[in-house]
């Protein structure tokens, strides 16, 4: 354990618990990253048109995050990725070291194939670079880009690794913190973090041990660099620059995660313990948990690569004593993957007053097909109400304590529900002056029961009955009410029914004090007598077995109202009921006319057409004047399409009266009344030049 005495020096993933000790509402659990990280990630690293993510620090951490998370990305963005990366590595003699060290490790995450001559040109530049350079910077991407080339199977050794050791630890200040170069005037704590995964990489490059009193002083400075760690008052730390220029400012998040990934490697390579306090290890987790989902494609690599690994939640929050439910612990890597072989441990129950239930340690059994630690809440002897669990988690391997480090406890908040006991129910009639009850009702709230009773407004009305949990404790609900119903104007009055140490009672009609202005309840009734309707509501978060009771109905006799007495408040309307079905119309229509006979109208109708018929038949009789009409085929087919059209017009006419309405008329006929001006005017232009040449003649 490395809760307080120190963090083991292998630990390269840290098991760490948040707290959740809020009880109402009850804090969200901590979970797995989600398909939403996965999503963010997605959106956040989009390639650009051409198939690349920008430069090569920022397609390193693409592909980087991409890898952790499990998002499947196009091959031919990977070809493109490793593409390249193979180019800036072919050309190491004019590359920085910077996008050297990038290269060779998005080389490495994708494994790309990379000749091992090209490799070797890589090393040489690299080694050239930490030869020659003072600066923090160059020497962290070229001590690291060695590192990711050897950790690709290549055979790499770094010469005089003490030298270069001494060179980096050089730059450190004595508050724990680095500056950049021996001409900077200010220290900074991301350069602390890069320090120290450069000086980790040293170690793993050099061919013999590097001085071990060396490692010890960088460990006291590791202490330093934690006592400068900043938190907020919920128990959250976080790393953050003191005194930097604007331009060097990294922010919480980049700071944090620049100094959890240089003492994580450095704790992987160096023997011994780091010390630690497991308080500021967990409050460090939870800064990193609380952010969420990131707004930057930079936060959200920074908080994926040093995400907390182990992750022990509640799959449910809520408990039924009725049910006999199972206290259920789950414990599994942040991206939802199985923890390794451990103890759960529950070791002190609290109350929702903080107040200590039990500190028996109880160790939680596994299961091993639903991978989730198990524990019956029935031997804790707790009652229906708000909880908090203290966990304690331990690893059953030893070889586990060089990969995982336990630390800390986690608190869980929890509710329990279960039946509530109702007793004694009574409700009863009683005189004003000597108290005494004119009749009492033994009642049973498990049921609607239908009890009749009198009363004027001398008298009053009791009703008490007690309630108590499953272990036998007086139990006081949220909500307690009396509803009163006037039968006929429907009036409701509502009353808050009081709760002691022991019992609920309430007296109504008239109050139990002497000094109470008695007509004040008669007022609130209205003065309206008759038949009230009596309902008792009882609910809880926590009781299973809330209930509204309808008791029966009590008859009041009241005082007639005073003239300036309140009137009944008028009942509100259903909004929705003007959408409801109306009341049927009854309306008799005027009688039609008398009307003439059919055969009248028949013969009337007979009588217009004769008209036309005369015309027809004068027409027939002096003939047909066709002596004008155009021979030529051209106008004599205008002058027809003329007559047809006069035809076709007189024909809608007809269709009109029997069938057609106005509008469908209006249309057609001003299609009809444009193709009569077109052929009638070259059918009339024909005729008039026709007569032109005949005057002329």
């Amino acid at each position: 354990m490395a809760a307080a005495g120190g963090l083991p020096a292998s630990a390269t993933l840290l098991l760490l618990v948040i707290a959740a000790v809020a009880v109402a509402p009850l804090a969200s659990a901590v979970r797995p990253v989600s398909d939403a990280h996965r999503s963010a990630a997605a959106e956040l690293f989009a390639a650009s048109p051409d198939g690349s993510f920008g430069d090569l620090e920022t397609t390193y951490e693409a592909v980087r995050t991409f890898q952790i998370l499990g998002v499947e990305k196009d091959k031919g963005l990977i070809g493109k990725a490793c593409k390249f990366a193979a180019e800036k590595l072919a050309s190491s003699s004019s590359s920085p070291a910077k996008d050297l060290f990038h290269a060779a490790r998005i080389s490495g995450v994708l494994k790309c194939s990379v000749d091992s001559g090209v490799y070797d040109d890589v090393a040489t530049r690299l080694k050239a670079v930490i030869k020659d350079t003072n600066s923090l910077l160059e020497l962290y991407y070229s001590v690291g880009g060695l590192l990711s080339i050897k950790e690709q199977g290549h055979n790499v050794v770094l010469p005089d690794a003490d030298n270069t050791f001494h060179a980096i630890k050089a730059l450190s200040q004595s508050d724990g913190r680095w500056r950049y170069d021996t001409n900077s005037a200010e220290s900074s704590t991301f350069a602390a973090g890069i320090a120290l995964e450069a000086l980790s990489a040293v170690i793993s490059l050099a061919d013999s041990e590097v001085d071990s009193s060396m490692i010890a002083v960088v460990k006291n400075d590791i202490v330093k660099l934690f006592d400068t760690i900043k938190s907020y008052d919920d128990g959250t730390f976080y790393f953050d620059e003191k005194h930097v220029d604007a331009a060097e400012y990294k922010g919480p998040i980049t700071t944090s995660a620049s100094v959890v990934r240089g003492v994580t490697s450095f704790a992987a390579v160096a023997s011994g313990k780091l010390n630690i306090p497991g308080e500021k290890i967990l409050g460090l987790a939870k800064f990193f948990l609380g952010i969420g989902l990131p707004g930057s494609a930079k936060d959200c690599f920074n908080q994926i690569e040093v995400f907390v690994p182990l992750v022990l939640s509640l799959p449910s929050k809520v408990f039924s004593l009725t049910s006999k439910d199972q206290l259920k612990v789950e414990v599994t890597t942040v991206f939802g993957s199985a923890a390794p072989p451990l103890r759960v441990n529950l070791v002190q129950v609290l109350g929702s007053d903080s107040k200590v239930i039990t500190t028996e340690t109880k160790e939680l059994q596994f299961d091993l097909d639903n991978n989730v630690h198990y524990l019956d809440i029935a031997p804790l002897k707790i009652d229906v109400g708000k909880y908090s669990l203290v966990f304690e988690i331990s690893l059953q391997e030893q070889e586990h304590e060089t990969i995982y480090a336990t630390g800390g406890t986690d608190t869980e908040a929890i509710f329990v529900t279960g039946l509530i006991k109702v007793d004694k129910a009574e409700i009863g009639i009683s005189d004003n002056d000597a108290g005494t009850v004119e009749s009492v009702q033994k009642i049973d709230l498990q049921k609607d029961t239908s009890v009749s009773l009198s009363a004027n407004h001398l008298q009053k009305l009791r009703l008490s009955f007690q309630l108590s949990t499953p272990l036998g404790k007086t139990f006081k609900p949220h909500q307690v009410f009396l509803k009163l119903k006037h039968d006929e104007s429907k009036v409701e009055h509502l009353f808050v029914v009081p709760g002691s140490a022991r019992q609920f009672k309430i007296v109504l009609v008239e109050y139990p004090i002497p000094q109470l202005d008695f007509l004040g309840l008669v007022e609130k009734f209205y003065y309206l007598s008759g038949r009230y309707d009596l309902e008792l509501a009882v609910g809880d978060a926590a009781m299973e077995n809330s209930f509204l009771r309808a008791l029966g109905h009590i008859e009041l006799d009241l005082p007639e109202a005073p003239e300036k007495a309140p009137k009944p408040p008028a009942q509100a309307v259903d909004p929705f009921s003007k959408f409801g079905p109306k009341k049927e119309i009854s309306h008799i229509f005027r009688s039609p006319e008398k009307r003439p006979p059919k055969e009248l109208s028949f013969v009337f109708t007979g009588l217009t057409l004769l008209p036309i018929v005369g015309f027809l038949i004068g027409l027939m009789r002096l003939g047909v004047n066709l002596k004008n009409f155009p021979s030529l085929p051209a106008p004599a087919a205008f002058a027809s399409l003329f007559h047809a059209g006069i035809g076709a017009v007189l024909l809608l006419y007809v269709l009109f009266w029997i069938k057609l309405d106005l509008f469908t008329t209006l249309k057609y006929l001003s299609f009809l009344g444009v193709f009569l001006v077109f052929v009638g005017h070259r059918a009339l232009s024909y005729l008039s030049s026709t007569s032109a040449k005949q005057k002329t003649a």
